[in-house]
């Protein structure tokens, strides 16, 4: 399995993956979010391609807030029906994490309705609302 950043090409498997979430978006809409996305500075955008082709796909952005340290914010994770169970979406979200503590962030927050029991395995806590999870990550002076 390899992670890497989003490319063009990637557009009509990613309006595929994003469907099977629930969202339907046509291709030009989408190339102008996925636009606007990449080009917005402090955003990742990164696919996971297994057995040839992409089977993942995760957004994952910096939240600066006023009340609270900034921290990043998962924003969209679907791994395709077909190859859920392969430690695909795991991989993801430890993209998402590297990515946040390589900007010193602090913690790595989403929202999810139906994923809570894979998030909690992967140390995630829920507060807030029944939908918010957030990990805290180990930092350099806390390690």
């Amino acid at each position: 399995m390899l992670i890497r950043a989003f490319r063009k090409t990637d557009l009509p498997r990613a309006r595929e993956l994003l469907r099977q979430l629930g969202y339907e978006v046509g291709a030009e809409e989408l190339a102008a979010r996925l636009s606007r996305v990449l080009h917005a500075g402090e955003h990742r955008v990164a696919v996971a391609e297994d057995d040839g082709g992409v089977a993942g796909l995760m957004h994952v952005f910096v939240r600066p807030a006023l009340e609270k340290p900034c921290e990043a914010v998962v924003q969209a994770l679907v791994v395709d029906e077909s190859r859920r169970g392969r430690g695909i979406g795991e991989a993801l979200m430890r993209e998402a994490e590297a990515w946040a503590a390589g900007r010193g962030l602090a913690s790595v927050a989403l929202y999810t309705r139906h994923a809570g029991n894979f998030y909690e395995r992967l140390g995630y806590a829920r507060v807030a609302s029944p939908d918010l999870m957030r990990k805290r990550l180990a930092r350099e002076e806390e390690a």
